[in-house]
């Protein structure tokens, strides 16, 4: 179970200092009005994200499985949202720190807080979501898993027509463009390597003349050749080296002025005309090599938009296969849900005498294909749509809803959820919620005596001169606080006699 355990504030509005550890059920918070019991509840939503923080320093520790991980945090034994507020405000979590919006949307699934007249708690999403924990049929969610990837598919397959449809469209300019750009890649027909060797012969034909003069200068040396060997041998030294190396030197000399030569019949016009060529594509493509890889590639998307008709009409028929198998599943998800709103129906038509509302009418309609199906479901109390109830037959409604689908899980935030309805209906309220409670942590205001004498843990938040504290009540002090909702600041015996019947009833 994911539950807040401890509360952390310093220099809160009218609260110095509070420190407080909850129950893992149902806590309700009761005192006079403006003593200022909504703003501890709005201190805990700013830690969730959902409100501006304002306390200096603020703090909750909560026990469970957050799923942290997703989120590319630690999961711990004890999770810790803390709050400092001083010309900004820093979040952190288990001392990382974390922004407003990531810990809103990190702790969405495991928050519930529920307005006065929350409307998207009866969008035909959500109670289709009610509807489906009341199916208990495994087949269903079998259907259901198969849909989810047909839809899946369906989508893939919208997306890629629309692409390939926007791609024929301009089928004959992409065409005659890329025609053209193959065309000129061929028609210079450059060959791997051969840019370097044309730099080469380049540089060897601007240094022709002056590398014959040298080489004509050098050959000097071979008329010291015999006068060497001769100084050689008087020395007492073989001159086989000397005169390998001399051998040498001349065969290097001779075959360099033979390459020189074959230079001649090099056309420099030519040979820059080409350069200039193979330089264009390398400024366009960043060398030959990716000249050659861009034609291969225009040259298979020119086939692929030769075959572009083709795929539009094998996509189309595609869909049109899966958009008629989606049909046919959700036409059996339909007939399930109609099966899980008549049930879902009859459990919270259940709750709803004692809680003085009259039934309710939960219809599922086909509509349109949809990512969860085809149905649409609506709510109507006593054939008055959900728009059109008040606010306190709303909110019981609602409670009735989350009771009888017997799903869901985490911290319940209530705000009055009681005001302005009979003793009788608060009890009601009061049990229902009581029953929520073993789901839910429920941190609720009360005004209402039936609730606070059904809490697990009950707080007193009143005014002590300027200030505003907090305290946890027990025994006496309990029921001193009861026989106050029932009849105000002057106590009477009948209404201390009151309180202890609520709470012996309760325990």
């Amino acid at each position: 179970m994911r539950v807040i355990e401890r509360l952390f504030l310093r220099d809160y509005l009218g609260f110095e200092r509070v420190e407080l550890e909850f129950a893992p059920s149902l806590v309700v918070f009761t005192g006079p009005s403006g003593a200022g019991k909504s703003l501890l509840l709005e201190a805990i939503l700013a830690l969730f994200g959902h409100r501006s923080v304002q306390a200096k320093v603020s703090q909750i520790d909560l026990v469970g499985d957050f799923g942290l991980e997703s989120f590319g945090f630690l999961q711990e034994e004890v999770t810790s949202i803390r709050a400092i507020k001083r010309e900004k405000v820093r979040y952190f979590l288990n001392s990382q720190t974390i922004s407003k919006r990531t810990l809103k949307e990190l702790f969405a699934p495991h928050l519930h807080y529920l307005f006065q007249k929350d409307h998207t708690f009866f969008s035909s999403a959500n109670l289709l979501q009610l509807v489906e924990s009341c199916i208990e049929i495994p087949e269903y969610w079998q259907v259901r898993e198969r849909y989810d990837k047909l839809y899946a598919r369906i989508q893939e397959l919208q997306e890629r027509l629309e692409q390939v449809r926007a791609l024929a469209s301009r089928h004959e300019e992409l065409r005659e463009f890329l025609e053209f750009e193959i065309a000129k890649i061929e028609a210079i027909d450059p060959k791997e390597g051969e840019y370097e060797e044309l730099l080469n012969l380049k540089r060897d034909l601007s240094r022709k003349e002056r590398l014959l003069e040298a080489i004509q200068r050098a050959q000097g040396i071979f008329e010291y050749e015999g006068a060497v060997g001769e100084a050689l041998e008087l020395m007492g030294h073989g001159g086989e080296l000397f005169n390998q190396a001399m051998e040498e030197l001349r065969e290097l000399f001779a075959r360099e002025e033979e390459r020189l030569q074959e230079l001649e019949s090099v056309d420099i016009a030519k040979l820059l005309e080409r350069l200039e060529a193979l330089s264009s594509l390398k400024r366009r493509y960043g060398s030959i090599e990716g000249a050659l890889q861009a034609k291969e590639e225009k040259r298979q998307e020119l086939a692929r938009l030769q075959g572009i008709r083709s795929e539009e009409r094998a996509i189309e028929r595609e869909l049109s296969q899966v958009h008629k198998e989606l049909r046919q599943l959700a036409d059996q998800l339909h007939r399930y849900r109609l099966e899980g709103a008549q049930k879902l129906q009859e459990r919270v038509n259940g709750y709803l005498a004692p809680l003085h509302l009259p039934s309710v009418t939960i219809t599922c309609h086909f509509k349109a294909l949809e990512k969860m199906g085809g149905d649409r479901i609506e709510v109507q109390l006593a054939g008055v749509p959900m728009e059109r109830i008040s606010s306190g037959e709303y909110n019981r409604l609602r409670l009735a809803f989350m009771a009888a689908s017997g799903r869901g899980s985490g911290i319940l935030i209530l705000d009055e959820i009681d005001a302005n309805i009979s003793g009788e209906e608060s009890m009601a309220v009061a049990k229902i919620l009581k029953s929520l409670a073993q789901r839910y942590q429920i941190l609720a205001i009360s005004h209402q005596a039936q609730l606070a004498s059904q809490a697990d843990q009950h707080f007193l938040v009143r005014r002590v001169g300027t200030a505003s504290i907090v305290q946890e009540l027990r025994g006496q002090e309990r029921i001193e606080e009861i026989a106050r909702i029932v009849s105000g600041p002057e106590i009477t015996r009948e209404a201390r006699e009151f309180a202890k019947k609520l709470l012996k009833e309760s325990s």
